[in-house]
């Protein structure tokens, strides 16, 4: 075992595919000599050359539509859009050709890639460097849609994710980046795509999260003593509906939080499933807390993302509920 952080561990795994594989290849804008904005790439172009390790120019909808060619080629590209605020320039090429070439080929063609960004708040990036997307993403058929909340799942769930045969779209919550280290495996490993993680056991309500508001919903329970699972999705498309439907059952309660905006959100799909298979088991009404449909200020997140007292606010009212 050895000590990460998530940039570590994201570094780390990179590192021992680059090294077992001569296909993958990675792409993005300062990825090389500089190791990304965020460090995450750090020292791989100097040991693997700029033939694996591509500085691109600026331009998301090239490094997209790059890598869509690499993989139909058979290479296995890994690129990396600099923040998920910039990546709606590359929508076309995500939505109507990444998401969609194994439909349209009826299956002759594959896209052995994976799309990693940094989104979410927590460094006080404001409207243009802190977004949360990850709905739109989940609304395409097509796409596997990750986000891991600590450095052991981030190895895992990356490697989980490089193995596969369609394309990924890799979620890191950069508030997460250095937050913390874990204890992380030195040998390659899989953490399951498409199943979530029970982080807290309890029995009075499920609170239903992913990414970056798990370490905050585990310590407001924890500080709290709320009596709750806490269930890490870690797999937002396919969600594991079949954890969220065994916690549930048990609790009769239910609670989202995300710091995305409110409507359309993960919350609302979240509930409707609950609500469509789970209403008999349910004692309250299913409660959101999520950030407000507004774009995320620069100086005022405290108030835009869920916290401690918003989150056991929404536990009191659910437990209290007659």
């Amino acid at each position: 075992m050895s000590t990460m952080n998530m940039v570590q561990a994201i570094n780390n795994i990179l590192d021992m595919k680059m090294s077992a594989d001569d296909s993958v290849v990675l792409l993005g804008e300062d990825i090389g000599v500089d190791g990304g904005v965020f460090r995450v790439t750090e020292g791989l172009q100097k040991k693997y050359g700029a033939e694996r390790v591509i500085d691109t120019p600026l331009v998301e909808l090239g490094i997209v539509g790059a890598a869509i060619g690499m993989a139909i080629n058979g290479l296995r590209p890994v690129p990396e859009i600099q923040f998920q605020d910039f990546i709606y320039t590359a929508f076309d090429q995500i939505i109507n050709q990444m998401a969609k070439m194994r439909y349209r080929t009826a299956g002759r063609i594959t896209l052995p890639m994976v799309l990693r960004t940094p989104y979410g708040g927590g460094v006080r990036g404001g409207l243009y460097h802190s977004q949360s997307g990850e709905s739109y993403f989940v609304h395409t058929t097509g796409l596997t849609v990750v986000t891991p909340s600590n450095p052991y799942d981030a190895k895992g769930l990356l490697s989980s994710a490089m193995a596969m045969n369609d394309p990924v779209i890799f979620l890191e919550p950069k508030r997460l980046y250095r937050a913390g280290k874990a204890e992380v495996p030195e040998e390659d490993y899989k953490v399951e795509i498409g199943k979530a993680k029970l982080v807290h056991e309890g029995e009075k309500m499920t609170i239903i999260t992913y990414g970056s508001m798990v370490p905050v919903v585990s310590s407001t329970v924890e500080k709290n003593g709320l009596d709750a699972d806490v269930l890490d999705l870690r797999t937002l498309l396919p969600v594991d509906i079949d954890a969220i439907s065994a916690s549930v059952k048990k609790t009769g309660r239910a609670m989202i939080v995300h710091e995305s905006p409110r409507t359309l959100g993960m919350g609302a799909e979240i509930s409707a499933l609950i609500s469509e298979r789970l209403i008999e088991y349910l004692y309250a009404p299913i409660i959101r807390v999520a950030g407000p449909d507004t774009p995320i200020p620069y100086r005022l997140e405290e108030y835009y993302l869920p916290n401690e007292k918003r989150i056991a606010k929404a536990a009191e009212k659910l437990l209290n509920f007659r």
